[in-house]
């Protein structure tokens, strides 16, 4: 009798430690299935579908702070393209630099009134002149606020004679502002100057 006992006590006990054994495997699933679900969630919060040509292409969103230094570099070129790319027609001038101008405080607008003042755009138009000009580099200094920045450029200005290479160097600072339709990165350039622009080769035609 005492034996028959003694074995349902042990089999009671393997019962015991068998049914906390699933019970922490059942916890331990549940928490893992918790933490995968939440992961998940959060992948998809940062993935983007993006619509172009009929195709559904995937994007990801990332903080600010990591593409500061990719968006500055976009601002700056796509302000120097603005400012600086004319054609031979008044109103395509203005509208270059009025879209330049949304992106600059009044350095920029300094240094247009500059050149207006001087006929340099009269005389693109009159000598039926194309200035291009092409960002080799920016350099970013992204661990002071404003941002600071120095821009490597080379102007190509094309008569119907000759075609004049140029070396761009300009530098200014950046501060955040909201973004716009107008300005899409949320800067703003400031203190802007031009700190070398001089002719590197002449191609006669």
């Amino acid at each position: 009798m005492f034996t028959q006992l003694k074995n349902i006590d042990t089999a009671f006990k393997h019962i015991k430690l068998f049914s906390y054994l699933l019970i922490a495997a059942c916890a331990g699933i549940s928490c893992f299935a918790i933490y995968k679900s939440y992961q998940s969630s959060d992948k998809t919060k940062n993935t983007i579908y993006i619509l172009a040509n009929g195709k559904a292409l995937e994007a990801f969103s990332a903080d600010r702070a990591a593409n500061i230094p990719v968006e500055i570099r976009d601002h700056v070129k796509m302000f120097h393209h603005d400012f600086f790319t004319l054609d031979p027609d008044d109103k395509e001038i203005q509208a270059g630099i009025t879209k330049a101008l949304y992106m600059a405080d009044e350095s920029a607008k300094k240094a247009y009134d500059d050149l207006k003042e001087a006929g340099y755009y009269n005389n693109i138009v009159s000598g039926n002149i194309s200035q291009t000009v092409d960002v080799d580099s920016v350099q970013v200094d992204v661990n002071q606020y404003p941002f600071y920045f120095k821009c490597f450029a080379t102007e190509k200005l094309v008569r119907s004679t000759s075609t004049i290479t140029r070396s761009l160097v300009t530098q200014g600072y950046l501060r955040n502002v909201s973004r716009s339709d107008n300005n899409p990165h949320g800067f703003l350039i400031q203190h802007w100057e031009i700190i070398n622009n001089q002719d590197v080769n002449t191609i006669n035609k």
